[in-house]
């Protein structure tokens, strides 16, 4: 278990399908044949979490002298599965220019801290029936796993419903959970009762929109010729696109030349620690990265420069810097709430074009695309993923409309951005990208 994440919300995912072919034009096959779907769901979901057993617990909390400590109770009390219709189409999703609002309500658990995760459930899923579609929204407790363990969770559950289940690759789940250094278990926090956790519930500004951008592996190739040649370094295709972005928003948001600006992500830390984690380790192994300049000398110096400090950040992320960061915690806790973390300064990266998302087939097919809840609805989130073909990266950002129309309008970022895929690219068959 994690304990930073304790005051910021439930990670929200979903994965949109096309309608199984096999579902009729009758409406009573059709009926019947959405049931046997979501029968094969459910039966699959529950064979899944007898392997990742700890999604179908609860938080617990102990009170000891003047501090608190919690856990995760395997009690077997269940995750919640949701059927739900909605009378909108794949079109109506897709098509308009900035994400429809109505897919915040195919998402559980809104505004909801990983805290409550003592009396809610740790797993949260929502399988909304579409017109010619289906959306399968996960929320999640932050504080029980990352992003990396919920896509092994959610590709495991796609091989399990197809029944493929030689082929799984079972996780690694430690008792206790590993944390870094020789740490004291249970890990005493500073607070004499639950009640103090507690924070006001989220509510992400009536002024925000969302808009998804997909870079094709020629512009990123463009972009990481131009970053290459001004500094000598090599850049991931992820450090380019993050770095141009960065820049493209900063510019929009019209700062003063001396604000600072940050760009921030989560780094998947399994394979830098010494040694590193077994793969398929279920948790939370993650190191928060921050790169930061004043905005006026971020623009000045472009695009190598930006890359340049998230490449510091990625290669600062070593065994050493993990511990230290995990000790000075320790002696520290801070456990910032969601609202804490807002800022019109900087911007957030979520997930990972790593992440093989197009891999997760329940029997109809890969999903279109990846959207996300009401829970990352914030000014300058980032939800990073890859696209239907390798070496494509999507992207969404969440900023108030009107800067947003300001990215638009941003020559240069929009000549290496496209709203919508090239015909070439709209086949759903990737591979994982290399690391950031």
């Amino acid at each position: 278990m994690d304990f930073r994440p304790f005051r910021r919300l439930y990670a929200q995912s979903g994965l949109l399908f096309a309608k199984p072919e096999t579902i009729s034009r009758s409406c009573e096959s059709n009926q019947e044949e959405t049931n046997k779907i979501l029968s094969n769901l459910k039966s699959s979901l529950s064979q899944t979490l007898d392997y990742f057993f700890p999604l179908a617990g609860r938080l617990a909390v102990t009170k000891h002298d003047g501090t608190i400590s919690f856990y995760i109770n395997c009690n077997s009390a269940g995750a919640e599965f949701i059927h739900a219709v909605a009378d909108v189409t794949v079109a109506d999703l897709l098509e308009p220019t900035y994400t429809p609002d109505i897919i915040d309500s195919f998402f559980t658990l809104d505004g909801i801290p990983n805290y409550e995760g003592i009396s809610l459930p740790l797993l949260s899923i929502q399988v909304t029936v579409l017109t010619d579609g289906i959306f399968m929204a996960f929320s999640l407790n932050h504080s029980v796993c990352d992003g990396t363990s919920l896509l092994h969770f959610i590709n495991s559950w796609s091989q399990i419903s197809r029944g493929l289940t030689h082929k799984l690759h079972p996780p690694i789940i430690l008792e206790p959970r590993w944390l870094p250094g020789k740490t004291n278990f249970p890990v005493h926090l500073p607070f004499s009762s639950f009640e103090e956790l507690m924070v006001d519930k989220f509510i992400p500004s009536p002024e925000l929109r969302q808009k998804t951008f997909h870079f094709t592996p020629q512009n990123i190739a463009k972009l990481k010729r131009k970053a290459n040649n001004a500094s000598g370094t090599t850049f991931s295709s992820l450090q380019v696109v993050s770095a141009h972005v960065w820049l493209a928003v900063t510019r929009a948001r019209q700062l003063n030349p001396n604000e600072n600006v940050t760009y921030a992500c989560a780094i998947n830390s399994r394979d830098r620690l010494d040694p590193p984690l077994p793969k398929g380790y279920f948790g939370n192994s993650v190191h928060g990265g921050l790169a930061t300049a004043k905005a006026g000398e971020l623009l000045e110096k472009g695009l190598s420069f930006g890359a340049s400090l998230i490449n510091q950040m990625v290669k600062s992320c070593t065994d050493n810097e993990i511990q230290h960061d995990w000790q000075s915690w320790v002696e520290n806790p801070v456990m910032p709430s969601s609202v804490d973390l807002l800022s019109s300064t900087n911007v957030a990266v979520g997930g990972s074009p790593k992440f093989n998302i197009h891999s997760n087939d329940f029997g109809w097919g890969a999903p279109l695309v990846c959207r996300y809840g009401n829970n990352y609805k914030s000014d300058g989130m980032i939800m990073a993923d890859a696209g239907p073909v390798n070496g494509v990266i999507t992207i969404g950002i969440c900023l108030p409309l009107e800067i947003l129309k300001a990215l638009e309008k941003d020559v240069e970022f929009t000549e290496t951005v496209c709203a919508v895929l090239p015909p070439e690219y709209s086949t759903t068959k990737i591979k994982p990208l290399s690391k950031l």
